[in-house]
């Protein structure tokens, strides 16, 4: 959570106002799966931290894709996979979700009669700050906020100062969302190697170059829907597939989630139970093939 100040309002633009660079069309009310996972073998010297922000992911997912590996020394010529495959959580026009257990900002959108989804990993609240759920609306539009430093801040940090301006110090980065929940919003960051994981006092943080863009395409009074929802279900063509996050969900509350989803889209009887279980033992945050 921060308090901040406004330096500088931009002009609100409409979503229908700008092209649908970078995102996946929707093609249907019934599409849940986009983009494609990808393979990638180290060079000298490369990381995971490092892999995950060249392919927009956070350190969550790149971490839960590659269990196996050492993050900061994998081992040139090791693979990796490249998490850039999502299951929708669902789909509601020209809002933004956010499923803060899979740590990850969903952005719908139309241009003229087409539908889009824009995707981006973030940092959320850590323990004691935790990102609150519900749903709220963009309230206002900030370029180069200036942030005042919170109580907590000053507390766990007495050398901070009051105020800290725009720069690269700054920890709202160049770009503020704000919600109309006081004080919370969805900025940029000035340490980006915190995407994917909790860190911040409670606001949704994005790379500095993914807050840019979403900035650009977002329209004041679009909605904001936050949920925590560690297990997604959905299809695609005729293929049922799930995914699973990190949680603190003991198994057999795993499985009776998923049971219960898959039961509430009338896809329980297609599903194979062992491929199932497979993948909720694996967790490994990636979209996995279900049902035969």
């Amino acid at each position: 959570m921060y308090i901040f100040i406004i330096i500088c309002l931009t002009i609100i633009f409409s979503p229908t106002d700008i092209s649908a660079s970078g995102a996946f069309p929707v093609d249907s009310d019934h599409m849940y799966l986009i983009g494609k996972n990808r393979s990638y073998i180290l060079k000298d010297g490369e990381s995971l931290i490092e892999l995950a922000r060249t392919y927009d992911t956070g350190y969550n997912e790149i971490m839960d894709a590659n269990k196996h590996i050492d993050p900061w020394v994998p081992g040139k010529g090791t693979e990796v996979v490249i998490p850039t495959s999502w299951l929708i959580p669902e789909l509601i026009e020209n809002s933004i979700i956010i499923n803060l257990a899979e740590l990850r900002l969903y952005y719908f959108f139309s241009v003229q009669e087409s539908r889009f989804i824009k995707t981006y990993p973030i940092g959320i609240g850590r323990q004691g700050f935790n990102t609150p759920t519900g749903t709220y609306r963009i309230t206002l539009k900030i370029r180069d906020p200036i942030w005042k430093v919170p109580e907590a801040s000053r507390k766990e940090d007495p050398d901070l100062p009051l105020y800290v301006h725009p720069g690269p110090d700054n920890p709202l980065g160049s770009h503020w969302l704000q919600l109309s929940l006081d004080s919370y919003g969805i900025h940029g960051t000035n340490r980006p190697y915190g995407i994917g994981r909790r860190v911040s006092q409670g606001c949704i943080r994005l790379y500095p170059e993914d807050i840019k863009d979403l900035f650009s395409y977002v329209a004041v009074g679009t909605p904001v829907k936050i949920i925590s929802e560690p297990v997604k279900v959905g299809m695609h063509g005729d293929k049922i597939y799930i995914e699973i996050h990190n949680s603190d969900m003991v198994e057999s509350e795993l499985i009776a989630t998923v049971i219960k989803k898959l039961h509430g889209k009338h896809l329980l009887k297609h599903v194979n139970t062992a491929l199932m279980i497979k993948s909720i033992k694996s967790a490994t945050g990636l979209p996995a093939l279900i049902s035969n």
